[in-house]
């Protein structure tokens, strides 16, 4: 255990937790900073991934959520074609109530300690202001705003690629990429879903919403009154005649319970870790419900950061965000080829390339 900058820096191996390389516990008592930073996998090149703001009950629970994201971030890295591999970051705590300058600067500090091995974005409860508080102190933030040298948001790259996953669902499913008269629902509406929803309706679908935040909803609703809002995701998931879901807001959202009333045949969304447990897919599978593995479907923004490094080019990143049509089609045909869940396939794909790596 070292001190710096009136903080701690605890670095821990963790082989065991689903072979992460590198788990670090991050204090800085003066500003109130505690984070963890988890790095699954260098085997591409270095870890990238953003830094989620939010206020965990423990800390243990927030360290297994670096733990999960982490991992999750190798698997979407190594699927997105990118030279890098898999980190996370978690602040615990209440950004509306513990957000300040000199916590972002400290995060920064320790962010700065790990070499260049973890490069940090946005995610949950962080936005490009903040990254570029960060920058100030490490040279390895991605995620900035243009007038600082970065790309801005990245939420919209992060939808176009979730449509292009919805899209290539539809071709394998009803053999059309078009989401044309389907009736498809949106959970979640901030960062990304509200871009999503924009897609979606460009493209003749039918779209019915709904969020935690009455304002978010609201924002769509007084911009397109064709757009139908339910009270949460329960009522979503039990819509009649839904085709398309879409979880965009936080993980977890396919469960034993949900999947068990869910209307939809397609779950196509943002959101990280959308299965709560591994056997969450087979259930998907067994209903017929044809499941974009998240990972494969949300990396837009991913390599919206990733450019950022070389010199940020939307034309660019667009193009390759296109791709994950093609990506998602290629899964779909290696899980009918393999016999097994799309995820399981998505996960055979991602591991090779890493595999290859090392």
């Amino acid at each position: 255990m070292t001190e710096a900058d009136n903080g701690v820096l605890h670095t821990l191996f963790h082989s065991e937790q689903g072979g992460h390389e590198q788990v670090v516990l991050c204090q800085d008592r003066a500003s109130g900073l505690k984070a963890v930073i988890a790095l699954h996998s260098t085997a591409l090149g270095p870890a990238l991934g953003g830094t989620r703001f939010y206020p965990y009950a423990s800390e243990e629970e927030a360290v297994a959520d670096a733990l999960n994201l982490a991992r999750g971030m190798s698997y979407k890295n190594a699927l997105a074609g990118l030279d890098h591999g898999g980190g996370k970051a978690v602040i615990i705590g209440d950004p509306e109530q513990i957000k300040s300058e000199a916590l972002l600067l400290a995060y920064g500090r320790f962010v700065a300690s790990l070499g260049g091995r973890y490069v940090t974005a946005c995610d949950v409860g962080t936005y490009v202001s903040d990254m570029d508080v960060v920058a100030r102190e490490c040279r390895w933030t991605t995620g900035r705003s243009p007038e600082h040298g970065g790309a801005g948001d990245s939420s919209v790259l992060t939808a176009f690629g979730v449509f292009q996953g919805m899209r290539a669902s539809a071709q394998h499913l009803w053999g059309d990429p078009t989401l044309r008269d389907r009736k498809v629902g949106v959970a979640g509406v901030g960062k990304v879903g509200h871009h999503l929803v924009e897609h979606l309706l460009a493209d003749g679908a039918e779209v019915v919403i709904t969020d935690v935040r009455e304002e978010s909803v609201r924002r769509i609703l007084d911009k397109h009154p064709s757009v139908t809002a339910v009270a949460d995701t329960d009522a979503l998931i039990r819509t009649e005649g839904l085709d398309i879901y879409a979880p965009c807001a936080l993980g977890g959202a396919l469960n034993d319970e949900s999947v068990a009333v869910l209307t939809a045949k397609v779950v196509c969304g943002a959101a990280n870790n959308q299965l709560a447990h591994p056997g969450v897919e087979k259930d998907l599978a067994d209903r017929a419900i044809l499941y974009a593995p998240d990972y494969v479907v949300n990396a837009g923004g991913v390599i919206q950061v990733a450019d950022e490094l070389h010199g940020f080019d939307f034309e660019r990143c667009k193009a390759k965000a296109a791709n994950i049509f093609d990506t998602t089609l290629t899964i779909f045909a290696r899980a009918k080829q393999d016999g097994i869940p799309p995820a399981a396939a998505a996960d055979r794909i991602a591991e090779q390339r890493m595999a290859d790596a090392r």
